[in-house]
């Protein structure tokens, strides 16, 4: 019988970036599910402060040469592979000059101050993803987010995508975390992230596109919900409450894995 294949998108993922309770889940979680039988593959973005010599990040030329057209502007997409060689793992990272590679830091300044171009950066990452795995022809059976960089793939698979033998019976699963920002995208962001197939009341939250409403927009077009902290925020918990989505609570580092796999298990058993 063929393998599951489980997609990780992840905003974070040690050792690549610092230790936090994300980045721990963005390690271990795909080893531990890889551990269970499944076939997986690991994205995130190649932020400009990940040490390309020392975790010997390479690029996949046959993967890099598309151009992203974001705003009418055209921005390469770079590929870079690492491995962890200990857990048998391989992460892809989407890189582009612009927007990672010469930035020394993730999603603010070393004065703290938030990019002002996390909107754009956003769009580029859940689009390279998305254009990677259509390179790469490898249809996911599950597609499981991280992090708030990740939340445009939902709408992005569930309304231009649709049709992708690739996707069209993927389950995609979102994780909420306690990973709140403060600021919100520049105005516009409904039209500038839009493609072919996206109406305007699928992008109803992000007339004004602060965290929250990016979350709703990423709950709406996903087929369940994780609670990946334990506290996430009040409003977005009311949320997800209200769509009836099937959702799974905060599990503690011990239990997360095995829970995580038999509720990627019973998405796909529903399916059939």
């Amino acid at each position: 019988m063929e393998k599951t294949k489980v997609l990780f998108v992840h905003q974070e993922i040690t050792p690549y970036l610092e230790e936090t309770p994300m980045s721990n889940i963005g390690r271990y979680l795909p080893e531990g599910i890889q551990l269970k039988g499944k076939e997986i593959r690991i994205f995130m973005p190649r932020f400009g402060n990940i040490n390309e010599r020392r975790n010997q990040l390479h690029e996949v030329i046959r993967l890099s040469g598309m151009n992203l057209i974001i705003n009418d502007t055209d921005y390469p997409l770079i590929i870079k592979v690492a491995s962890i060689q200990k857990a048998r793992m391989q992460i892809y990272f989407i890189d582009n000059d612009d927007f990672f590679t010469k930035r020394k830091s993730t999603i603010a300044d070393k004065n703290g101050v938030f990019f002002e171009d996390n909107d754009d950066r956003t769009v580029f990452f859940s689009r390279g993803v998305i254009e990677t795995i259509r390179k790469l022809n490898w249809p996911p059976d599950v597609i499981h987010c991280h992090g708030w960089m990740s939340a445009l793939i939902p709408i992005y698979l569930k309304k231009v995508f649709m049709d992708n033998p690739l996707f069209n019976e993927s389950k995609i699963v979102y994780s909420l975390y306690d990973d709140d920002f403060t600021n919100t995208f520049r105005s516009g962001f409904d039209k500038k992230m839009k493609l072919q197939g996206i109406s305007p009341k699928d992008v109803k939250h992000l007339k004004k596109t602060d965290y929250v409403n990016l979350m709703k927009t990423a709950i709406d077009f996903s087929d369940a919900v994780i609670y990946g902290s334990e506290n996430i925020n009040p409003e977005l918990d009311e949320y997800v409450k209200s769509t009836k989505k099937p959702t799974l609570a905060y599990q503690s580092p011990e239990n997360y894995v095995d829970a995580y796999n038999d509720f990627y298990d019973s998405l796909l058993t529903n399916q059939k």
